[in-house]
């Protein structure tokens, strides 16, 4: 059975975490989410692409939100196993959903509430005021669900490694 307090707690933090670094680049630095993956195509067009330092520089921030979620989804994981003796099933259930929670915090407040429906003007590049990318709901919606398949994978590793680490 799923510890849904853990799984709730680690969620939270989860959220808290991520949440902090995505809008705290976003204020200081935008121009380091300027992707194909996370901006509109309009507004990708009109700004300037990255410079080699502004790809290098985002570095300190993918490597931080990538290390932290594995590291929350495999810390999550292994503490819920080795308190619960759960099989692979449960595990890989209690990773997904884990991953998913922060996934869909993500798109509805970060993604969908804040950037396209409230629109503060910190979040607006110089130049694109008013595309219709800042209102584009599915641009966000279809990237998210393109990233479904690799966490599905991550999890199923991490669930994977865990369930042999607790063997």
């Amino acid at each position: 059975m799923l510890n849904l307090q853990l799984l709730l707690t680690h969620s939270l933090v989860g959220i808290l975490a991520i949440s902090a670094i995505i809008l705290t680049v976003g204020i200081k630095r935008p121009r380091w989410f300027l992707e194909k993956k996370n901006v509109p195509p309009d507004i990708l067009a009109a700004v300037p692409p990255r410079t080699e330092a502004e790809r290098r520089q985002s570095l300190w921030a993918a490597i931080p939100l990538a290390l932290l979620l594995l590291g929350l989804v495999f810390y999550s994981t292994y503490t819920f196993g080795r308190a619960s003796g759960a099989s692979f099933g449960l595990l890989f259930l209690h990773a997904f959903i884990l991953i998913l929670a922060v996934s869909t915090f993500d798109l509805v407040v970060i993604d969908w509430l804040l950037l396209n429906t409230i629109t503060p003007r910190q979040f607006v590049y110089p130049g694109t005021e008013g595309f219709a990318g800042y209102k584009n709901y599915g641009f966000h919606g279809r990237a998210h669900l393109r990233a479904l398949p690799g966490q599905a994978v991550f999890v199923l590793m991490a669930a994977g490694v865990v369930a042999l680490l607790l063997a």
